[in-house]
């Protein structure tokens, strides 16, 4: 990974108490993890507080920025503002910390380790500031900011469902009327 050394603190040269890192995130960063990305244009600014305690580090992660994604709805592609906060616990222990099951906010790490990467934490956050569901956000009136005629198209779908749904009822409607005649005749 090319940006390997840039994201490396190694804390055991600085002195405790919080001290600040930024960083510049963009698709070439995204690409050393994982080659299709289903956004593109990333311009996020990921701003690191690294609390150093004797025993612990608490990282806060504070990003804020933007991408082009692919709305949901219509398909055409448009600007989300990104924007989240994440935290971590990192935990120094002795030389086992493999034995040390992790959680999902806590790191062990030897004590034996100089250097920590965060490059991983920094990937996983962006992704994980990326909504699952992409809309285009409402306009200022209220109505959709979506593509109008995609939204036609899908309203003249959705009527065609409807008109579907309701065929197979009738047929299942007649059956049972079939039913109930031929057991009023017997």
């Amino acid at each position: 990974m090319k940006h390997k050394r840039e994201y490396e603190i190694a804390w055991q040269g600085l002195k405790p108490g919080v001290h600040k890192f930024q960083y510049e995130v963009n698709d070439q960063f995204i690409e050393t993890f994982e080659a299709d990305a289903d956004f593109k244009d990333l311009d996020a600014q990921v701003n690191l507080s690294f609390d150093k305690q004797n025993s612990f580090f608490l990282l806060h992660f504070d990003i804020d920025g933007s991408a082009t994604v692919a709305c949901d709805r219509c398909g055409d592609d448009y600007k989300l503002r990104l924007w989240d906060e994440f935290d971590l616990l990192i935990k120094l222990t002795g030389e086992d910390a493999g034995e040390i099951a992790e959680d999902a906010d806590v790191v062990y790490v030897p004590r034996s380790e100089t250097v920590i990467d965060i490059s991983k934490w920094v990937y996983e956050f962006v992704l994980l500031s990326i909504p699952l569901q992409r809309l285009h956000p409402d306009k200022a009136d209220g109505s959709p900011g979506c593509n109008p005629e995609a939204l036609k198209l899908l309203d003249q779908l959705s009527e065609r469902d409807e008109t579907i749904k309701k065929d197979i009822w009738k047929g299942l409607e007649a059956l049972k009327e079939d039913k109930k005649v031929k057991r009023k005749s017997k």
